[in-house]
């Protein structure tokens, strides 16, 4: 259930540094000098913001897009058998519970036990689940995953992830300029430096904006992680507390066969820093919170 996440973060990053290109291309063809934006820390900012939150947004935007060509999800247009049929009756089911939009409903082929929901309004969002998911598990537990799913839409988590990674990005922008125009100056000459940044200062500026864009990753996982515990909740509100706690523990027996083939080239598994850079908590504590909040 964590590809939502990891979908929008990589849509988001490859989105600031197309943007981070075609603004270095723009001031290398003269157009623009970094000078006009380096001059002072008010245009800096608001450069910054501009390009923070637009690629947070344009992120957003593209979420159900991306998602679909990415794990190559098949909206049901009309349900073909009685498990599409249940598909599209459960998640109409708990979205006017929610009061939201009916969401569109996907399945895509992948061997994991999986869902996931995105899109940029609660009334205009998508729910996909995966082949794995639907063989693996009974209609009590999916039951559950769609609540837990739809919840996600419901408390408007895509767009609150969207606010916090438009704010990180401004500061990453921000920063690794401000840090980078010191270290290129510093670098040469006083001549050099009223020219405006080089070659150095562009280096220099995509290394920082990795590191601090990693930084920034880290706040998006714990945000990740806490939001889990109220969609736990709200599945649980929506099918019941034994239900989403049977699903859990069924996903818990597929953890071990590792993560999507989609996702595998980033390597969240194994390893010190699994912890922070993991978009959900064990299955253990959200097992655990579901059966103290029902104690």
């Amino acid at each position: 259930m964590f590809k939502r996440i990891v979908l929008f973060l990589v849509t988001n990053l490859a989105i600031m540094l197309t943007l981070t290109v075609i603004w270095q291309i723009v001031v290398a063809s003269g157009v623009i000098r970094n000078t006009e934006v380096l001059g002072s820390y008010g245009p800096l900012m608001a450069f910054s913001v501009l390009f923070g939150f637009g690629g947070a947004f344009i992120s957003l935007l593209l979420s159900k897009y991306v998602a679909k060509w990415m794990t190559g999800a098949q909206v049901i247009e009309a349900p073909r058998n009685a498990d599409e049929a249940w598909l599209l009756d459960t998640v109409r089911r708990h979205a006017d519970r929610a009061g939201i939009g009916m969401p569109e409903v996907a399945i895509y082929d992948s061997p994991e036990m999986n869902a996931f929901a995105t899109g940029a309004t609660r009334n205009h969002a998508l729910v996909a689940v995966s082949t794995g998911l639907l063989r693996s598990m009974d209609r009590q537990q999916v039951d559950a995953v769609l609540g837990h799913e739809i919840t996600h839409v419901e408390n408007g988590d895509m767009v609150t992830l969207t606010l916090i990674q438009g704010v990180l990005n401004t500061f990453v922008i921000f920063l690794s300029r401000v840090i980078g125009s010191l270290i290129d100056g510093a670098l040469r000459g006083r001549n050099d430096r009223e020219r405006g940044g080089g070659f150095g200062y562009f280096i220099t500026v995509m290394i920082l904006q990795s590191v601090l864009g990693l930084l920034a990753t880290l706040i998006v996982a714990w945000f990740s992680r806490r939001r889990e515990y109220r969609a736990d909740r709200g599945g649980a509100t929506l099918a019941s507390t034994a239900a989403m706690v049977s699903a859990l523990r069924r996903l818990g027996q597929g953890e071990e066969t590792g993560l999507p083939k989609a996702m595998a080239a980033f390597g969240i598994s194994g390893g010190g820093l699994v912890g922070l850079l993991r978009t959900h908590p064990p299955i253990e504590e959200r097992i655990r919170a579901l059966q103290e909040q029902r104690a």
